[in-house]
Protein backbone atom coordinates (compact mmCIF):
# COMPACT_ATOMS: atom_id res chain seq x y z
CA UNK A 1 0.00 0.00 0.00
CA UNK A 2 1.49 3.35 -0.98
CA UNK A 3 -1.60 5.52 -0.06
CA UNK A 4 -4.14 5.57 2.63
CA UNK A 5 -7.59 7.86 2.83
CA UNK A 6 -9.01 8.18 6.82
CA UNK A 7 -12.48 9.23 6.39
CA UNK A 8 -14.33 9.51 9.80
CA UNK A 9 -18.21 9.90 9.80
CA UNK A 10 -19.43 13.49 9.61
CA UNK A 11 -20.67 14.62 13.24
CA UNK A 12 -24.32 14.19 12.48
CA UNK A 13 -23.39 10.12 12.93
CA UNK A 14 -24.27 9.12 16.44
CA UNK A 15 -20.80 9.24 18.23
CA UNK A 16 -18.92 10.56 15.56
CA UNK A 17 -15.98 13.38 15.56
CA UNK A 18 -16.99 17.03 16.21
CA UNK A 19 -16.20 19.16 13.87
CA UNK A 20 -12.98 20.33 15.50
CA UNK A 21 -11.32 17.10 14.69
CA UNK A 22 -11.91 17.29 10.65
CA UNK A 23 -10.24 21.07 11.20
CA UNK A 24 -7.66 20.09 13.29
CA UNK A 25 -6.64 16.84 10.18
CA UNK A 26 -4.44 19.50 8.69
CA UNK A 27 -2.15 19.12 11.41
CA UNK A 28 -1.67 15.44 10.93
CA UNK A 29 1.54 13.93 9.46
CA UNK A 30 0.74 13.25 5.56
CA UNK A 31 2.68 10.58 5.72
CA UNK A 32 2.71 7.34 8.09
CA UNK A 33 5.47 4.60 7.96
CA UNK A 34 6.29 5.14 4.30
CA UNK A 35 2.65 5.04 3.19
CA UNK A 36 1.54 8.89 1.96
CA UNK A 37 -1.96 9.84 4.27
CA UNK A 38 -5.17 11.67 2.81
CA UNK A 39 -7.60 12.99 5.25
CA UNK A 40 -10.81 13.20 4.25
CA UNK A 41 -14.58 12.95 5.81
CA UNK A 42 -17.42 10.90 4.92
CA UNK A 43 -20.01 13.41 5.21
CA UNK A 44 -23.77 12.90 5.93
CA UNK A 45 -26.30 12.98 3.38
CA UNK A 46 -29.58 15.33 5.80
CA UNK A 47 -32.85 14.68 4.50
CA UNK A 48 -32.85 17.90 1.68
CA UNK A 49 -29.60 17.43 0.28
CA UNK A 50 -27.31 19.27 2.87
CA UNK A 51 -24.18 17.95 4.23
CA UNK A 52 -23.48 17.46 7.93
CA UNK A 53 -20.10 19.28 7.28
CA UNK A 54 -19.61 23.13 6.63
CA UNK A 55 -17.84 24.00 3.05
CA UNK A 56 -15.23 25.99 5.24
CA UNK A 57 -14.41 23.01 7.14
CA UNK A 58 -14.36 20.48 3.63
CA UNK A 59 -12.13 23.50 2.13
CA UNK A 60 -9.57 21.93 4.46
CA UNK A 61 -9.57 18.46 3.60
CA UNK A 62 -7.86 16.62 0.94
CA UNK A 63 -11.67 15.22 0.01
CA UNK A 64 -14.85 14.32 1.34
CA UNK A 65 -16.86 11.08 0.50
CA UNK A 66 -21.24 11.64 1.04
CA UNK A 67 -23.30 8.69 1.98
CA UNK A 68 -26.70 8.27 3.69
CA UNK A 69 -26.58 6.68 7.52
CA UNK A 70 -29.83 5.27 9.50
CA UNK A 71 -29.34 7.08 11.79
CA UNK A 72 -29.49 10.09 11.61
CA UNK A 73 -31.22 9.76 8.33
CA UNK A 74 -34.53 7.67 8.75
CA UNK A 75 -34.19 4.11 7.20
CA UNK A 76 -36.90 4.58 4.05
CA UNK A 77 -37.58 0.96 3.85
CA UNK A 78 -37.14 -2.18 5.92
CA UNK A 79 -38.07 -4.65 3.33
CA UNK A 80 -38.90 -4.92 -0.48
CA UNK A 81 -42.46 -4.29 -0.04
CA UNK A 82 -42.28 -0.72 1.41
CA UNK A 83 -40.88 0.92 -1.06
CA UNK A 84 -42.87 3.87 -2.63
CA UNK A 85 -41.93 6.02 -5.33
CA UNK A 86 -42.25 9.42 -3.04
CA UNK A 87 -39.28 8.23 -1.33
CA UNK A 88 -37.20 7.03 -4.26
CA UNK A 89 -37.68 10.73 -5.93
CA UNK A 90 -36.98 12.45 -2.87
CA UNK A 91 -33.54 10.07 -1.59
CA UNK A 92 -32.24 10.75 -5.36
CA UNK A 93 -33.17 14.50 -5.09
CA UNK A 94 -30.68 14.04 -1.89
CA UNK A 95 -27.62 12.85 -3.12
CA UNK A 96 -27.95 14.81 -6.83
CA UNK A 97 -28.07 17.74 -4.38
CA UNK A 98 -24.87 16.64 -2.30
CA UNK A 99 -23.06 15.67 -5.26
CA UNK A 100 -23.22 19.79 -6.55
CA UNK A 101 -21.17 20.66 -3.38
CA UNK A 102 -18.01 21.81 -4.64
CA UNK A 103 -15.90 19.71 -2.40
CA UNK A 104 -17.60 16.63 -2.06
CA UNK A 105 -14.91 14.00 -4.82
CA UNK A 106 -16.87 10.70 -4.24
CA UNK A 107 -20.41 9.09 -3.72
CA UNK A 108 -20.13 6.30 -0.81
CA UNK A 109 -22.32 3.46 -0.52
CA UNK A 110 -25.23 4.39 -2.74
CA UNK A 111 -26.10 0.63 -2.71
CA UNK A 112 -27.66 0.85 0.53
CA UNK A 113 -30.54 -1.04 0.39
CA UNK A 114 -32.40 1.29 3.57
CA UNK A 115 -32.43 4.05 0.76
CA UNK A 116 -33.91 3.29 -2.92
CA UNK A 117 -32.52 5.32 -5.43
CA UNK A 118 -33.08 6.51 -9.20
CA UNK A 119 -29.51 4.98 -10.41
CA UNK A 120 -29.90 6.16 -14.12
CA UNK A 121 -30.58 9.64 -12.21
CA UNK A 122 -27.54 8.91 -10.00
CA UNK A 123 -25.20 7.76 -12.43
CA UNK A 124 -26.33 10.93 -14.99
CA UNK A 125 -25.61 13.03 -11.42
CA UNK A 126 -21.91 11.56 -11.18
CA UNK A 127 -21.06 12.01 -15.13
CA UNK A 128 -22.00 15.81 -14.37
CA UNK A 129 -20.40 16.64 -11.19
CA UNK A 130 -17.32 14.35 -11.89
CA UNK A 131 -17.61 12.17 -9.20
CA UNK A 132 -15.89 9.07 -7.98
CA UNK A 133 -18.44 6.09 -7.31
CA UNK A 134 -17.45 4.06 -4.43
CA UNK A 135 -18.10 0.12 -4.60
CA UNK A 136 -18.06 -0.78 -0.81
CA UNK A 137 -16.63 -3.93 0.27
CA UNK A 138 -19.19 -4.06 3.65
CA UNK A 139 -22.07 -3.48 1.81
CA UNK A 140 -21.14 -6.49 -0.09
CA UNK A 141 -20.22 -8.65 2.67
CA UNK A 142 -22.56 -11.34 3.37
CA UNK A 143 -24.96 -9.49 6.50
CA UNK A 144 -23.86 -5.96 5.90
CA UNK A 145 -24.76 -3.22 7.77
CA UNK A 146 -26.00 -1.51 4.77
CA UNK A 147 -28.49 -4.37 3.40
CA UNK A 148 -32.43 -5.40 4.65
CA UNK A 149 -34.55 -7.68 3.93
CA UNK A 150 -35.45 -8.81 0.27
CA UNK A 151 -33.16 -6.55 -1.39
CA UNK A 152 -29.95 -7.15 -2.34
CA UNK A 153 -26.84 -4.53 -2.72
CA UNK A 154 -25.02 -6.45 -4.97
CA UNK A 155 -27.61 -6.42 -7.20
CA UNK A 156 -27.93 -2.83 -6.60
CA UNK A 157 -23.98 -2.53 -7.68
CA UNK A 158 -24.29 -4.66 -10.81
CA UNK A 159 -27.34 -2.65 -12.07
CA UNK A 160 -25.02 1.09 -10.76
CA UNK A 161 -22.04 -0.49 -12.72
CA UNK A 162 -23.88 -0.76 -15.66
CA UNK A 163 -24.75 3.13 -15.79
CA UNK A 164 -21.62 4.04 -14.77
CA UNK A 165 -19.25 1.97 -17.05
CA UNK A 166 -21.43 3.29 -20.14
CA UNK A 167 -20.79 6.92 -19.23
CA UNK A 168 -17.06 6.18 -17.97
CA UNK A 169 -17.31 6.93 -14.50
CA UNK A 170 -14.33 6.19 -12.31
CA UNK A 171 -15.07 3.46 -9.38
CA UNK A 172 -13.22 3.33 -6.30
CA UNK A 173 -12.94 0.07 -4.49
CA UNK A 174 -13.24 0.69 -0.17
CA UNK A 175 -12.75 -1.54 2.64
CA UNK A 176 -15.23 0.55 4.71
CA UNK A 177 -12.71 -1.03 7.42
CA UNK A 178 -14.17 0.70 10.47
CA UNK A 179 -10.93 -0.11 12.37
CA UNK A 180 -7.49 -1.46 11.27
CA UNK A 181 -7.54 -4.98 11.16
CA UNK A 182 -9.57 -5.18 7.45
CA UNK A 183 -7.49 -1.86 5.75
CA UNK A 184 -6.60 -2.89 2.30
CA UNK A 185 -9.09 -5.82 2.34
CA UNK A 186 -11.74 -5.41 -0.31
CA UNK A 187 -12.52 -9.33 -1.71
CA UNK A 188 -16.23 -8.95 -2.26
CA UNK A 189 -16.03 -5.86 -4.07
CA UNK A 190 -12.89 -6.52 -6.21
CA UNK A 191 -14.71 -9.60 -7.00
CA UNK A 192 -17.84 -8.18 -7.89
CA UNK A 193 -16.12 -5.20 -10.12
CA UNK A 194 -14.40 -7.77 -11.80
CA UNK A 195 -18.00 -10.07 -12.77
CA UNK A 196 -18.79 -6.59 -13.70
CA UNK A 197 -16.23 -6.34 -16.76
CA UNK A 198 -15.32 -2.68 -15.54
CA UNK A 199 -12.33 -0.81 -17.33
CA UNK A 200 -9.05 -1.51 -15.46
CA UNK A 201 -8.18 2.14 -16.18
CA UNK A 202 -11.71 3.50 -14.51
CA UNK A 203 -10.90 2.02 -11.46
CA UNK A 204 -8.99 4.49 -9.11
CA UNK A 205 -7.08 1.69 -7.10
CA UNK A 206 -4.89 1.13 -10.19
CA UNK A 207 -3.50 4.44 -10.53
CA UNK A 208 -4.59 6.62 -7.77
CA UNK A 209 -1.60 9.36 -8.59
CA UNK A 210 -3.61 10.00 -11.80
CA UNK A 211 -7.24 10.45 -10.45
CA UNK A 212 -5.44 12.34 -7.28
CA UNK A 213 -4.11 15.09 -10.04
CA UNK A 214 -7.34 15.17 -12.08
CA UNK A 215 -10.15 14.96 -9.13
Amino acid sequence: MTLLGITDHGPATPGAASVSYFMNLKYAPRERFGVRMLYGAECNILVGGALDLPDPVLAGLDYCVVSMHHPPRPSICRNAAERKATDIEQITNDYIAAMQDPYVRILGHCDNTQFPVDYYRIAEAAAANHIIVEVNNASLTPGGYHQVSGIDSRENYLQLLGLCRERSIPILISSDSHGHEGIGSAPYAEALVQEAGYPEALIVNNDPERFLLKY
